[in-house]
């Protein structure tokens, strides 16, 4: 199935059209509408995407069907069919790294503090710790049973949750809520594993600056770059305590058991591992088209696109599944901002009904029931406070051994050994975290080479039909792409700017149901019939409206340059692009990522009109329409241009760098784990394209950089670096002559001089 199949549907989902507001006078350009709309035309822009979006979430939910092809004739059938499912889920979390061999678990102690923490008449609690990747452990509580264990479980706490608190060891969880306790008691073996929390304490870097980024956000942002997952490290945690269980006794049974954050890695974990036989659920399941809203932690690349949480169950059929209505963790927001800390993207955790979470049983149930299984599933309301009711648990520990029970009151231990500060642990397990992935980080180069291995460079001409290769997967797997524009071409015009010199015109250009494109035309006067001249788009940066590029009376970075070109007798055009309004246009990034697309994707169809319509005009050069964008402009300049090649040439101002390090760095200040740009981070491009690769998929067209000295984007080393490969392949592929970069004393900003005579020079067009 095509990857744009579902999106392709939506059009008869999205019917509602442009709809202009009545305004008089309006001086359209010729063969053009007027056009009659008033207000901020660039928060039409962000909102209408946002509605498009909101649809998409929905109808998409109800296509899912289309990734899924099971075969229910039986249990081995089934797996069979779901194994795809099962693997494309394993990857989007980030589960992918090789865990280590295990022996089995090591109890953590030393000679002051040894390993047994705490004692009762039915078990003894030790500190543990077992092997996940190289550097990278699990650890936590063990609860041994003093006699031979019924089964083993892995009991998940909420991120907020150090495991003695869920043990009754330390403060923090109430008596009642003690589950993994009550586990014990009834006779099995419990591994509590420490998780990644929400507070700040340690989301930053002391020689640059703390941010109010959860923990869990802190890994999330450098991993999600790295196509890992802060849910997919926690999930090999898990799966880890499960080959430890197993090397230790292959014929155990074993389940997971979590509430809040643990509820969704205990969902997810059995999803994925089939050695898991049982798993309860408490204080997450439910309806997932709202998870734009929930922390960014939480934000898994194409989730939505093939996976509700019933899905995920249906991962889980035949096994065992119980899930619990439980309230969730009240989670309102991140950390609060504080004069020294700041960054974190918004996000809280809604608690569903008990309607709503049974809506979404009810949705994975008849997978359950053709597998002969229905059983199986089990929905429990809870006690309406704590997680892990009497009844739950009692449902969960049947599904071990139908006549172990489970009490309400979990006995007090008659022993502790020593008061428990887990703080230094925790701290362990973040550290090993982002160690980790800047191990990663660091190897990414390498791998990013073993990606590119098959492409050939021998002429321009292999050259091109290997980018095309790449291109594809840029466009559809790192970007997400949409269908072609769906929209009829019409321009909507009117008359704005009149200089001596050109002439300028608001145009607005359908895309997609609710979706346009938006800028301004200059048009030069001296434009004579059936002259055809070149067009230079210029791109504005974050925050930026076309107007910033035009108007002369407006200060700042751009310096007027889409004016200046005008006077220089090229047609221009610059588009606004959808990043404007803050949290506005970053809310349309996160509803994009759980469908697998991106923000890119919708500026890619914007821009593909644009040329559409450009080409159209009898004045335009239809070869020769190049594009020259600052800052975010300039992202924008290595990403559109390479893969829309109705694009003559590109300029990347103020922007260019070793893109991969400048969002994932714990340790340089220009990284953006350090701000407040949430919606920077692409998945899995540090595998794949860092921003050589995507200027060298320019190549045969002319490709530039502008970067002066003092840009704070990153230091002129990181710049040069990975503008040497740029060079290189251009020298290698004969047409050294079509890149160049341009060093100024200055800061971020246009410099309009060696990228001026550029553009003069590979446009053809003279000099005035």
């Amino acid at each position: 199935m095509s990857r744009s199949t579902p999106f392709a549907c939506l059009f008869f989902a999205l019917t509602l059209p442009l709809s202009p507001v009545c305004r008089l006078e309006a001086q359209p350009l010729d063969g053009t509408r007027p056009l009659e709309w008033e207000g901020d035309l660039a928060a039409r822009m962000v909102s209408g995407i946002n509605r498009y979006l909101t649809v998409a979430t929905e109808f998409l939910a109800s296509q899912r069907r289309l990734h899924w092809n099971s075969d229910y004739s039986s249990p081995e059938a089934y797996e069979t069919s779901v194994a795809a499912n099962r693997e494309h889920f394993r990857r989007i979390i980030g589960a992918v790294d090789d865990r280590l061999p295990s022996d089995g678990f090591e109890l953590a102690g030393t000679t002051r503090q040894p390993s047994l923490a705490a004692k009762t008449s039915a078990y003894e609690i030790h500190t543990i710790r077992w092997p996940v990747f190289s550097g990278v452990h699990g650890e936590g509580l063990l609860l041994q049973p003093t006699g031979r264990p019924r089964g083993h479980v892995i009991a998940l706490p909420d991120a907020d949750v150090p495991p003695e608190a869920a043990v009754g060891l330390a403060p923090g969880v109430a008596k009642a809520a003690q589950y993994p306790r009550l586990l014990a008691e009834s006779g099995l073996r419990v591994i509590v594993p420490t998780l990644i929390d929400r507070a700040d304490d340690w989301s930053g870097h002391p020689r640059i600056r703390y941010t109010n980024q959860p923990h869990r956000e802190f890994i999330y942002s450098m991993a999600f770059e790295m196509g890992r997952h802060i849910i997919g490290y926690e999930v090999q945690k898990v799966l880890a305590a499960v080959d430890a269980i197993k090397a230790e006794d292959p014929d155990a049974k074993v389940g997971v058991a979590g509430y809040g954050e643990g509820g969704l890695l205990a969902l997810y974990s059995a999803a994925i591992d089939t050695r898991i036989d049982a798993s309860l659920v408490s204080g997450y399941f439910g309806p997932r088209e709202g998870l734009w809203s929930e922390p960014i932690y939480r934000n898994v690349w194409r989730l939505l696109e093939r996976y509700g949480d019933a899905e995920i169950a249906r991962l889980i059929a035949p096994r065992r599944l119980v899930i619990e209505a439980a309230p969730t963790p009240p989670i309102s927001g991140p950390p609060p901002v504080t004069p020294t800390r700041s960054g974190a993207a918004p996000g809280r955790i809604p608690s569903p009904s008990a309607s709503e979470v049974r809506a979404e049983i009810d949705r994975a149930r008849p997978t359950f029931a053709r597998l002969g299984a229905e059983d199986h599933l089990q929905f429990q309301p809870g006690n309406g406070h704590d997680p892990g009711a009497g009844a739950t648990l009692q449902a969960f520990v049947s599904l071990f051994d139908t006549s172990s029970t489970v009490g309400e009151n979990p006995s007090t231990p008659s022993e502790q050994r020593r008061a428990f500060d887990p703080s230094r642990r925790l701290r362990r397990q973040f550290d090993e975290l982002v160690d980790h992935t800047q191990a990663l980080v660091r190897k990414s180069e390498f791998t990013r080479k073993r990606f590119w291995a098959k492409a050939e460079r021998a002429t321009v001409a292999d050259w091109e039909q290997s980018a095309d290769e790449y291109r594809k997967v840029l466009w559809e797997e790192v970007i997400g792409r949409l269908p072609d524009p769906s929209e009829p071409l019409e321009a909507y015009t009117r008359l704005t700017y009149e200089t001596a010199a050109w002439k300028g015109y608001q145009v607005v250009l359908p895309v997609w149901p609710e979706v346009f494109a938006y800028g301004i035309l200059l048009l030069p006067n001296d434009l004579k019939p059936g002259e055809q001249r070149p067009v230079v788009v210029t791109q504005h940066g974050l925050e930026g409206r076309p107007r910033m590029l035009v108007d002369s009376a407006i200060k700042g970075p751009y310096h007027h340059y889409g004016a200046r070109l005008a006077d220089r007798g090229f047609i221009v055009f610059a588009p606004q692009n959808p990043y404007i309004g803050r949290d506005d246009f970053r809310v349309l990034q996160r509803k994009a990522n759980p469908l697998g697309v991106s923000l890119f994707s919708f500026i890619l169809g914007q821009h593909d009109r644009i040329l559409e319509w450009l080409e159209t005009l009898p004045f335009v050069n239809r070869k020769q329409i190049a594009f020259y964008g600052l800052s975010y402009g300039g992202k924008t300049a290595v990403r559109v241009p390479p893969l829309l090649k109705k694009y003559a040439l590109s300029i990347c101002s103020a922007d260019f760098n070793e893109w991969i390090w400048k969002n994932t760095s714990d340790a340089h200040r220009y990284s953006y784990v350090f701000t407040g740009e949430y919606e920077m981070f692409e998945f899995n491009l540090g595998n794949t394209f860092n921003y050589s690769d995507l200027a060298k998929m320019m190549a045969p067209r002319p490709f530039m950089v502008e970067r002066g000295h003092h840009d704070g984007v990153a230091p002129d080393e990181w710049v040069a670096y990975e503008y040497a490969k740029v060079r290189q392949h251009y020298a290698e592929l004969g047409i050294a002559d079509r890149t160049e970069i341009e060093f100024f004393l200055g800061p971020h900003e246009i410099n309009a001089e060696g990228s001026f005579d550029f553009l003069h020079r590979h446009l053809d067009w003279p000099k005035r």
